[in-house]
């Protein structure tokens, strides 16, 4: 069948919206019309060349939408379903799946830098040239996945709302909750107010924590996270960060999430938790950049670790992330700053990179 969608053929270079060709789902795919995909910035780390990818390729991986179609031995989703569709496939059969840790599936980093899906092929064409598959490929009006990506949620549950759920609303609420394991009481810090870090505060907000702070270099966002929980606010382009954070606690918080991607944050984010504290690295930093901290902090039980997608459980986590939206309980809609047609993607991509936006998402 013939679909529109967002092509990037080199780095650096506008997205094409264009007819390409896309195969009929194969043995467990099911093709899906999409609804919503957000605009992320780990698509911008590829169109501006940050970390490789095959040429071309159809970017997005934050989308949602309806099951049209199912390839033979599907028997998780069938036509008609509404559903989420997450950035991390969870193949079931790798260690990491089975010890409960499907974010970490052994099947997404071979796939992702072959542009392929996992366990299958590419799908996309145009003029005989196979185009290559960026997780999901969401930058279309309709995509093929595997019948594992397709996550079954609430028909009520809008679809242009809880995309976000495919990556940036999993991720902030996932690295608090499954990762940093935060419990009531306790003190927090996010670093970076995008639409990871927000949706962190929403998490820490949600599991109860005591001091709650947030970290950004715009007010406005900012005044979003006061407004979605945070406790206290520090603006790091007029305030020294760490020093703020010692006196709110007196002598560090017992976690911090780091959201931004940058090293030199990472660095501050560690250094704003206590003896035994623990950081978690959500943000996706430049290929090749290296982080540095003084190793004497570890000997005081500092721990210092990473967390994908949120570390969730896809089939369970994202179902019930969607209840508490609709219970008026996570409120990701506060996240989206504007709508955009797909003709207007590469609009949306510059309002993402100026930091205009928290989270623009294509509607089709």
């Amino acid at each position: 069948m013939q679909t529109r969608a967002a092509v990037l053929y080199e780095a650096n270079t506008p997205l094409r919206v264009e007819e390409v060709i896309l195969d009929d789902p194969g043995y467990q795919e099911v093709l899906v019309k999409m609804v919503g995909t957000g605009v992320c910035h780990s698509d911008l780390g590829i169109m501006k060349g940050e970390n490789p990818s095959p040429f071309p390729i159809v970017l997005g991986h934050e989308g949602a939408g309806i099951v049209e179609k199912v390839g033979p031995g599907v028997t998780l989703v069938q036509p008609g379903d509404h559903v989420v569709l997450p950035a991390i496939f969870n193949c079931g059969k790798c260690r990491y799946c089975i010890e409960g840790q499907p974010a970490l599936c052994s099947e997404v980093l071979p796939a992702l830098v072959s542009g392929r899906l996992p366990g299958g092929g590419k799908h996309l064409h145009k003029e005989g040239e196979e185009i290559n598959i960026f997780y999901t490929s969401a930058f279309a009006e309709y995509v093929v996945v595997h019948e594992r990506t397709a996550v079954k949620v609430r028909d009520d549950a809008p679809l242009d709302v809880v995309c976000l759920l495919s990556c940036a609303v999993s991720t902030g609420v996932g690295s608090v909750i499954n990762r940093a394991r935060i419990r009531a009481g306790e003190s927090i810090i996010i670093y970076g107010c995008g639409g990871v870090g927000l949706s962190a505060v929403m998490g820490a907000k949600l599991a109860g924590a005591g001091k709650l702070i947030a970290v950004d270099i715009l007010d406005r966002k900012l005044e979003i996270a006061t407004e979605l929980g945070a406790d206290y606010v520090i603006n790091a382009s007029n305030e020294y960060p760490q020093q703020r954070i010692m006196e709110i606690t007196g002598g560090g918080a017992d976690y911090a999430i780091e959201t931004t991607g940058n090293v030199e944050v990472m660095a501050q984010a560690f250094a704003s938790i206590h003896d035994a504290g623990t950081c978690v690295l959500v943000g996706v930093a430049p290929l090749g950049t290296m982080l540095s901290t003084p190793p004497y902090q570890f000997l005081f039980g500092k721990t210092l670790i990473g967390s994908m997608l949120g570390n969730v459980r896809t089939k369970i986590d994202v179902p019930r992330y969607v209840d508490l939206y609709m219970e008026g309980k996570l409120p990701i809609d506060k996240l989206i700053s504007r709508y955009y047609i797909l003709d207007d993607i590469n609009d949306a991509c510059a309002a993402l990179e100026r930091g205009e936006v928290i989270r623009s998402v294509i509607r089709f």
